[in-house]
């Protein structure tokens, strides 16, 4: 039986961003985390695809960029409820919409990384989630949130638009306050410019047990794909 696949989203599309920092450091907390049943998949493609296993409760994590989705601001002439839910993919008419479909409907869950902006998320978020409807429904899905304050305002809202989808979003949502970590100002490179974390955040949020937090959430979210 082939494992399930939980997609660590990194929901910033600006740039430049902490956003994949931040993704990433969820992503080692839990891949090193022995109490899960991970089997460790670093990213899934057509040339390195997930392995199988024998244990239905073997979790493969990977992370999703919405910023290579190539998503426009939502143009689909479809209403994404009204699809057949068994198989909407073939039904949206544009093909970015076509492609995403397909992308989100390969993953089992979802953790949404998400900074905090004025007291919401971001624009590109909700975009991304607006596009479909039965991709997401009835699968289980958690939130990490970031920002000055740790972003619990983006986590509240975020939790109400889910619940609309029909998500199964677990209780745990971790917060980090950045304090410390800065972005560079006025860069005109054309790659995405690295964030290092200042480790005085990152000794700050063992301190105040965050790592515990998502790995409580890593837990929750493998129950809910054990009740599957």
């Amino acid at each position: 039986m082939p494992p399930k696949h939980i997609a660590i989203v990194t929901c910033s599309t600006r740039s430049p961003r902490l956003n994949p920092t931040i993704t990433h450091y969820v992503h080692d907390v839990l891949v090193n985390d022995p109490a899960l049943p991970t089997q460790h998949v670093k990213a899934s493609s057509p040339t390195n695809p997930p392995s199988t296993d024998t244990d239905p409760r073997h979790i493969t994590f990977s992370i999703l960029d919405l910023a290579k989705q190539s998503l426009p601001l939502y143009d689909e002439s479809v209403i994404p409820a009204r699809l057949p839910a068994h198989d909407p993919t073939p039904h949206y008419t544009r093909p970015h919409t076509r492609a995403w479909s397909a992308t989100v409907q390969s993953y089992d869950a979802f953790i949404f990384v998400t900074p905090q902006y004025n007291w919401s998320v971001p624009a590109s978020l909700k975009n991304a989630l607006d596009y479909l409807f039965h991709e997401w429904t009835g699968k289980p899905a958690g939130m990490v949130s970031y920002g000055s304050r740790g972003g619990s305002k983006a986590t509240d809202h975020l939790r109400g638009i889910l619940t609309g989808l029909r998500m199964r979003v677990v209780n745990t949502a971790p917060a980090l306050a950045i304090k410390y970590t800065g972005l560079p100002i006025g860069t005109a490179s054309e790659e995405e410019v690295r964030v290092d974390l200042d480790e005085r955040d990152v000794e700050g949020w063992k301190q105040a047990g965050v790592e515990g937090m998502m790995r409580n959430l890593g837990m929750e979210l493998v129950c809910e794909l054990d009740r599957e």
